[in-house]
């Protein structure tokens, strides 16, 4: 049977239109969908990086803590107990993480605690003691032993503690008692809320472990998971201290996309080395991958019917240019640069070519939005700045290229003050102000990245001569920018800022540690009175 011209041509404009738009579409929906996988997965690792230097960075503070008191010579001495009494009671009540302080003497009897609980008992038996009096000692969670019934439990659930304790020493030099303290585990509970209620849209579903460094143990996560072992593959990834994403089967025989990270530990805190594993069931991660795809797919769909459909209906008038249009359309599925002819002359040939070339564009702008959600998941949502993940990126081609790199690390003196003083609002005005002013104080070629918080990393070409001396000058510059007064909220506010610098390659090969060495500059720098810059100097 042969087919009229008419329904051959309207024939082949639908297969040649439906071809066209299946193959934008399914091109573009793998695409995105791999972008908005890998968003999401990097933001799941993010979120677990975060969480476990918040822990450190919340224990590296405790334990100084700890050792501040035990400087104090009432502690020490052991002669005035009940000014020890009341120095114990003080810090108990201004830091509520401190379940139990306590002050032993040197045969591990209890003479002083927060709220006078165990004075008097024996706790030489105890790991608090045993491993106290040969020095400074951090203990993995465990559940309240002695303390179990004597401090208030409002909730019912079992009592969990972290131990710090610290030998003490007399006049003498001889070691006279133990000081002990006991941190309440439910501060971690309130360190992931305050990393996920931020995200609290994109990781509605999202699930959060701590792991034991010790036996694998979860000792924060879900209801009837903790103090259980938990064993799969992004515990033993960040175990060999990767920090990244993965899509896994759990034991329950779901699947989950699953970020994960390992404490690293903060300053001269070397860490329990607590995993931190963040999932979300990949149904839920991946819907808005299905839904766009489904999206793109139906819209498609739709319009290559209609643009079939007129095709019969105006066959006998456009095998001519229908011919051109076809022909452009073929391009465009090969691969190749083309654009759709606009017909004129014959009104709906007009609208035919015309309406072609918007939803070639229209794709074309999709996969382009596309692109910029991409390179919004490489900026600091606060300040437009880098993040971690642009910094990791630049990093990488840093490696390959051959040059000199000079990192300068910032962190503001007097932030925390003002965020506690004026509020949240004020202090992200004020972030948004300095990364404005480094800008302002840095060239156009140099890079800036924010890395959380108030500490910031401005990557420049190292000077060719005197460079110590220049970055000096460079880092005096952006202290003084830093300085100047801040007009915020009908208020005027001050803000210092301490800066340690370091040279790739000259410091060390990989670039990663070298910023770690401009870190433990800027940490220098805090310790010799704040506002200052220090250069990293090799001890070899």
């Amino acid at each position: 049977m042969k087919i009229n011209l008419r329904a051959y041509m309207a024939l082949f404009f639908g297969v040649i239109i439906i071809a066209l738009t299946m193959l934008l579409s399914i091109t573009i929906s793998k695409h995105s969908g791999e972008t908005i996988k890998r968003e999401i997965g990097n933001s799941l690792s993010t979120t677990a990086y975060l969480m476990a230097d918040k822990l450190d960075s919340f224990m590296w503070s405790r334990i100084g803590e700890v050792e501040v008191l035990s400087k104090i010579d009432d502690i020490k001495s052991q002669e005035d107990i009940q000014s020890a009494q009341a120095l114990l009671d003080q810090l108990k009540s201004s830091i509520h993480v401190f379940s139990w302080i306590g002050l032993t003497d040197s045969s591990g009897r209890v003479v002083a605690a927060s709220d006078k609980i165990l004075v008097g008992t024996d706790i030489s038996n105890r790991p608090v003691y045993q491993e106290g009096k040969k020095g400074t000692f951090i203990g993995d969670v465990h559940n309240a032993v002695l303390l179990a019934n004597l401090l208030p439990n409002p909730n019912g659930e079992p009592m969990q503690f972290v131990d710090i304790s610290k030998p003490l020493t007399d006049k003498n030099g001889n070691f006279s008692g133990v000081l002990a303290a006991h941190l309440s585990w439910e501060w971690s509970k309130q360190v992931k809320a305050a990393i996920i209620k931020p995200l609290k849209d994109e990781l509605s579903e999202a699930e959060v472990f701590v792991v034991s460094g010790l036996d694998g143990t979860v000792l924060l996560g879900p209801e009837g998971m903790t103090g259980t072992l938990l064993d799969v593959e992004s515990v033993q990834k960040a175990t060999k201290g990767e920090n990244n994403w993965l899509v896994e089967e759990w034991p329950d025989g779901k699947e989950y996309l699953t970020g994960f990270a390992v404490g690293d530990g903060h300053y001269d805190y070397a860490g329990l080395g607590w995993k931190v594993i963040v999932r979300i069931p990949t149904d839920h991660a991946f819907s808005p991958v299905e839904h766009l795809k489904s999206y793109i797919i139906k819209l498609g769909t739709i319009t290559a019917v209609i643009f079939a459909f007129i095709g019969w209906l105006l066959a006998g008038f456009i095998s001519n240019p229908l011919r051109k249009i076809s022909r452009a359309a073929h391009k465009l599925r090969t691969g190749n640069e083309a654009v759709i002819p606009y017909i004129k002359g014959i009104k709906d040939l007009e609208l035919l070519s015309g309406s072609l070339r918007d939803l070639v564009d229209s794709l074309i702008r999709t996969e382009s939005n596309l692109g910029k959600m991409e390179t919004l998941a490489h900026q600091d949502l606060l300040t437009g700045l880098g993040n971690r993940v642009a910094l990791d990126q630049f990093m990488n081609k840093v490696k390959m290229a051959d040059q000199s790199l000079s990192f300068l690390y910032l962190d503001l003196d007097g932030f925390k003050l003002i965020n506690d003083t004026h509020g949240h609002h004020t202090g992200d005005l004020l972030l948004k102000e300095v990364a404005s002013r480094l800008k302002d104080s840095t060239r156009k070629d140099d890079q800036i990245f924010r890395l959380g918080g108030d500490e910031f990393l401005v990557v420049l070409e190292t000077p060719s001569e005197s460079v110590e001396f220049s970055l000096a000058n460079i880092a005096t510059k952006l202290i003084n920018s830093i300085n100047a007064p801040y007009h915020l909220e009908n208020a005027e506010l001050m803000v210092g800022c301490s800066i340690g610098g370091a040279v790739w390659p000259e410091h060390d090969i990989d670039p990663f540690t070298v910023i770690s060495y401009a870190d433990e500059a800027l940490y220098a720098s805090k310790k010799a009175g704040k506002n200052k810059f220090t250069f990293h100097q090799n001890t070899e």
